[in-house]
């Protein structure tokens, strides 16, 4: 069967209505990023965040009416705002959706402390690190949150094992998703799995931007961003948004993946984000049946990379298909095997991202403050 084209996507939205604005969501601008691949479609509708509430039935119309089209397999349609970008009209509800510099209310204010966990480029394990992190600082007794910024491939619905959507108590704010004492958000709640997500960059931020100031987080001691791999547009306009406490580096031993760990350092040195240290993970291969350790990618790559960049070396992770498999079953090992000596490793890590976060946010009350 024909692949649809896009042109026939367009033919079948000019059909939808805006019901308060009286003329088709083409004609008015409204459809943009429309993505096609092998039967999927995704495509944004740009709304004001005030109305965002009740276009739900528009979205789905949307949606229905692509379906219906010869050779489509799956429609995703997201409504995204992008605030005041034309100078629309400011969100309405409450939320600071207003984009004014200097008027922005400052993202997540009930979160003590967000750590970002980022890597140069992907493939290294950065989710799998992220998600196994959360658990350990849940485990220190910390209120946790974990956040899937990634919006092209999130993959927290699945290594948390959670299936389902988000529910909204008042059609503005979404409840987060919860499992083992971790709240978490991703895109992936709100997109099918297989349908694929190609959008502008600003959109991607808009989208971002809303998820963490629209999900009703409540107070938490600590958030996880698991970043989307790289140190491109999204990654930094992330970090000039969210007032991040610190990041930490997710690199493999081999060379080609430091270049790549050393751009994300920098990235971060620019913004003046403190950069919590660098692990090393798929560090070595220990052989299940002899106990032998093997070095696939090299090994202590990353711990001599972070002397030469002067940043701290957090630790070292193993290949290990326990640790793949935990995470694809949605049971980090972590939780499903605490006494393993990888669930050990993650502890060990988190206990000193966690202490420097102490350490930093100590230094930035400044000394009139007495720690009890």
């Amino acid at each position: 069967m024909a692949e649809v084209t896009e042109q026939q996507i367009i033919e079948a939205l000019k059909r939808i209505n805006d019901p308060d604005r009286k003329a088709d969501i083409v004609s008015l601008g409204m459809v943009s990023g429309i993505a096609v691949k092998s039967g999927h479609v995704a495509f944004a509708i740009e709304v004001e965040a005030s109305r965002g509430p009740h276009l739900e039935p528009l979205r789905k119309a949307a949606e229905q009416a692509v379906h219906a089209l010869p050779g489509v397999l799956s429609v995703s349609a997201v409504l995204t705002a992008e605030r005041n970008v034309q100078g629309g009209p400011k969100g309405g509800h409450g939320h600071g959706h207003d984009h004014g510099q200097g008027a922005e209310k400052p993202l997540l204010p009930h979160v003590k402390a967000i750590i970002a966990v980022a890597s140069g480029k992907g493939g290294v394990g950065k989710s799998t690190t992220a998600t196994n992190l959360a658990m350990a600082l849940s485990q220190m007794g910390l209120k946790t949150g974990l956040f899937d910024a990634d919006i092209f491939g999130p993959s927290m619905p699945r290594m948390l094992g959670i299936a389902g959507e988000p529910v909204s108590p008042d059609g503005q704010t979404l409840m987060p998703m919860e499992n083992y004492g971790v709240k978490c958000m991703s895109m992936g709640f709100l997109v099918p799995e297989d349908s694929p997500v190609i959008w502008r960059g600003p959109m991607v931020m808009g989208a971002l931007e809303q998820l963490l100031r629209d999900v009703h987080w409540g107070e938490l001691d600590v958030m996880v961003i698991d970043m989307p791999p790289g140190t491109g547009d999204t990654q930094l306009t992330m970090t000039q948004r969210v007032p991040l406490t610190g990041a930490v580096i997710v690199s493999t031993p081999q060379d080609i993946a430091l270049l790549d760990a050393a751009k994300g350092l920098n990235m971060f040195r620019k913004v003046d984000v403190p950069v919590l240290g660098i692990i090393e993970n798929m560090s070595y291969y220990i052989c299940p049946k002899c106990g032998d350790e093997a070095h696939i990618f090299g090994h202590g790559g990353a711990k001599a990379e972070a002397a030469r960049l002067s940043a701290d070396f957090l630790g070292e992770i193993p290949l290990d298909i326990a640790i793949r498999q935990t995470a694809d079953a949605g049971e980090p090992i972590v939780v499903s095997r605490p006494n393993s000596p990888h669930a050990k490793a993650y502890r060990d890590i988190a206990a000193k991202i966690w202490e420097k976060v102490q350490a930093i946010q100590g230094g930035r009350k400044g000394p009139r403050i007495v720690m009890e």
